[in-house]
């Protein structure tokens, strides 16, 4: 064994591919230009981890990130995040923290988003608070595809979206996080706010 891999672990790649085995997903090897990244179908959704770089001028800081793109039937977005410093702050300057019923829960994070009901119907979902609660940091959101992948999406498709900083080489948290993903989606549906069509066919 490496003196490299004895003073840091497993390299990602390493990871990322037996995680790819365990799942039954694609491991795409990086290039030049483009990083690794592990592809999951969930139903018609594909769920892609990768990482992301961002140059703060002296510095990269390298972010852990998974985005599902899917069609969006009415336009709800929401957002949820751990409390902190920085979220207390942005209370202060009159952020919205919408509480959907559950205590524990609603003391560990900011939610936020533009339909208070479907904020509550979403985290009544048990096995969604429970994965959530299991992230030592999490940024997750519903917002604007970006056209990653150079593709071009319908106008009604809207992205799933994870992202903290670092690069996450625990198979744990990262099946962790794709189960969410799943669980995330399929609420969608029944709460009415997604279809469980391919996001990349333009709907009638």
């Amino acid at each position: 064994m490496s003196l490299l891999r004895n003073m840091f672990g497993p390299y990602k790649d390493e990871i990322w591919q037996q995680l790819a085995q365990e799942i039954n997903a694609n491991y795409i090897e990086g290039g030049f230009w483009n990083q690794s990244k592990v592809e999951a179908n969930i139903d018609e959704w594909t769920v892609t981890l990768d990482t992301y770089n961002v140059s703060t001028g002296k510095a990269h800081i390298v972010y852990t990130r998974l985005r599902a793109p899917y069609v969006n039937r009415d336009g709800f977005r929401f957002k949820i995040y751990r409390k902190g410093f920085f979220s207390e702050l942005g209370k202060k300057l009159g952020m919205q923290d919408v509480e959907v019923g559950f205590p524990d829960f609603d003391d560990q994070f900011i939610i936020q988003g533009n339909d208070d009901y479907k904020l509550q119907r979403l985290f009544q979902q048990p096995t969604i608070r429970q994965l959530i609660e299991l992230q030592p940091e999490i940024s997750l959101e519903v917002n604007d595809n970006d056209g990653w992948l150079s593709t071009t999406f319908p106008k009604d498709v809207d992205q799933l979206s994870f992202m903290v900083v670092g690069v996450i080489k625990d198979i744990d948290r990262l099946k962790q996080l794709y189960q969410l993903f799943a669980e995330i989606l399929h609420r969608l549906c029944q709460i009415g706010s997604a279809y469980d069509d391919d996001p990349l066919v333009e709907l009638p």
